[in-house]
């Protein structure tokens, strides 16, 4: 009798062994197997919360299909306490692992409020995006210029949240001193600027950054990126090519950055600085005697003068005979390619075209031509706008 009794009770131990294993089993293959999300969510964490408040938050947008298998499976990761604040966007079907991984891993907010920070050629703005899990796309929410509109109160809010991420964002072609005194009014960034980078050597990019970095800091990063920038290009650059040293295809990259904004001429430009290089002739390029009289603080905001062409500063190309001795801005990794392998052509002129880009010619008649049509399209807008203004 004892002996079916002990039986009975080994069997109900192993079915109850069996099912448990089953369980654990199943709750494994379901913390692993893709989520039921079928819209991809931006998921905020809030600083102070827990594997618990995230669970449900989680299957109340139909993110996990069990808020407990959620919270057993971070336990069992050991992850329950790494659970970072920010802003996370989940994908489509994204497996409950992956999303413990996600929210634990860095910290680093994915989606959610971005302030960035545009330090461009001609202006200075802040925008406030949000992105769109939908369609993964920013939403702008407002765009202001520090210098010259009020503060907006979105602004101020967004700033302070947690969970908000910066960006500085630094076109190509401005210059060294454009950066700093940008630098100098960002309201998150912290510490003094001790000097101007020299000209050139600040990678056009955009670098994320935290409230309380220091701007030094950053434009160490933005120099040490530059230098690996010129260096590959330098490696890569051909070998007939009419320059000594990465400091002057520096400068010759950042003649090429502030001639043209049209990605597919790059090349062509600077084949024609190339080509005056190699016949000995003046590069005869506008920007250079700009940067003469400005030293890149700030744009000219007008034309030159005839009298501005002719006057002599070490960096007025229709004066000097070769390169000017420094970069008159801070090129891009395109136009530092495009002055170490541009392309082969007999272009030695180029002028405006009306198009936003260039027309460029061989031949001194060709380049004339070239520039009396632009001349006429020059008149022709001139007189819509006095025509406008006049009807108004």
């Amino acid at each position: 009798m004892w002996r079916h009794i002990a039986s009975n009770a080994f069997s109900l131990l192993m079915v109850g062994l069996f099912l448990v294993g089953g369980v654990i089993l199943w709750g494994k293959s379901e913390y692993s197997a893709e989520g039921p999300l079928e819209q991809a969510i931006c998921l905020q964490v809030k600083s102070g919360s827990n594997m618990r408040r995230v669970s449900q938050d989680l299957a109340d947008q139909d993110a996990v299909r069990s808020a407990a298998i959620f919270r057993i499976g971070a336990d069992y990761a050991d992850k329950t306490n790494q659970l970072k604040a920010g802003s996370f966007l989940i994908e489509p079907a994204t497996s409950m692992e992956q999303i413990v991984e996600t929210v634990t891993k860095g910290g680093a907010s994915t989606c959610g409020t971005e302030v960035v920070y545009r330090i461009g050629v001609n202006r200075v703005s802040i925008q406030v995006r949000e992105l769109d899990p939908a369609n993964g796309r920013f939403v702008e929410r407002v765009q202001f210029n520090p210098a010259e509109d009020d503060v907006p109160e979105l602004y101020a809010q967004m700033k302070a949240q947690s969970d908000t991420r910066f960006r500085v964002a630094m076109a190509e072609g401005v210059t060294s001193w454009q950066v700093t005194d940008a630098l100098k009014r960002i309201d998150v960034l912290e510490g003094a600027v001790p000097e101007v980078p020299p000209e050139g050597a600040l990678a056009p990019d955009s670098y994320e950054v935290r409230q309380g970095d220091d701007r030094a800091t950053l434009l160490a990063q933005m120099q040490a990126k530059q230098e690996a920038l010129v260096a590959a290009a330098w490696e890569a650059r051909d070998p007939d090519l009419p320059i000594e040293s990465p400091e002057e295809l520096l400068i010759l990259a950042s003649i090429v950055e502030k001639e043209t904004g049209v990605a597919a001429e790059r090349g062509q430009v600077a084949s024609v600085f190339v080509n005056r290089l190699n016949q000995g002739m003046r590069l005869q390029t506008d920007p250079t005697v700009i940067y003469g009289i400005t030293k890149g603080e700030g744009v000219l905001g007008r034309g030159l003068r005839r009298s501005e062409l002719r006057r002599e500063t070490p960096w007025n190309t229709y004066v000097i005979p070769a390169l000017p001795p420094t970069p008159i801005a801070n090129p891009g990794r395109a136009s530092l390619e495009a002055a170490a392998k541009p392309e082969e052509t007999p272009y030695i002129f180029f002028v405006a075209d009306g198009t936003g880009g260039h027309a460029f010619a061989e031949t001194l008649d060709e380049h004339n031509a070239n520039v009396a049509r632009w001349r006429e399209i020059e008149a022709e807008r001139a007189a819509a706008i006095n025509g406008t203004a006049s009807g108004d």
